[in-house]
């Protein structure tokens, strides 16, 4: 090994160890099956391209950012229980982001969209981009889990969740 390799493999570690730490995984979520058509025949355009084809949603513009009532965010897609209200939290980047996600809600996968790796998380049901976790959230995980708005919906408590769609 030249001195090169050996530094581009030291920094591509240095890389992959500043990625999150965690094992959060999908094992009691049955997987929908659904072709990219039928999902764009389902959702609003923005919706769709931000779920299935990992778009983002600009800084600021979702109405969820200032949502504070008790209740469950969801996948917009599938109506998968992703969030607790009780684990929002303003993160200041304009996003809605969350310290901690429901039980296997959430899979995840490296993202090197941005040249430096990221960790992508999306819905464990349908696949649904939502965003992407980091380690800079509060106590009591460390992590900001930081969601596209228009990959959600909120029902409030007092509201019956909807049937997961089929």
């Amino acid at each position: 090994m030249n001195r090169r390799q050996f530094i581009s493999n030291l920094s591509g570690l240095w890389l992959v160890n500043t990625l999150p730490a965690f094992a959060k995984e999908t094992a009691s979520v049955k997987p929908l099956t659904k072709s990219k058509s039928a999902w764009k025949a389902l959702l609003p355009s923005d919706r769709y391209n931000v779920l299935f084809e990992e778009d983002t949603e600009r800084s600021g513009s979702s109405p969820l950012n200032h949502e504070k009532r008790t209740g469950t965010f969801i996948c917009a897609a599938c109506f998968l229980p992703l969030f607790k209200s009780s684990h929002k939290f303003d993160s200041g980047t304009g996003w809605p982001s969350f310290w901690d996600t429901l039980p296997g809600a959430v899979g995840t996968k490296q993202d090197f969209k941005l040249v430096w790796p990221r960790m992508e998380y999306h819905c464990a049901r349908c696949s649904g981009h939502q965003g992407h976790v980091f380690n800079d959230g509060p106590a009591p995980t460390g992590l900001r889990y930081c969601n596209n708005g228009l990959a959600l919906q909120f029902i409030p408590e007092v509201d019956k969740l909807p049937a997961l769609r089929v």
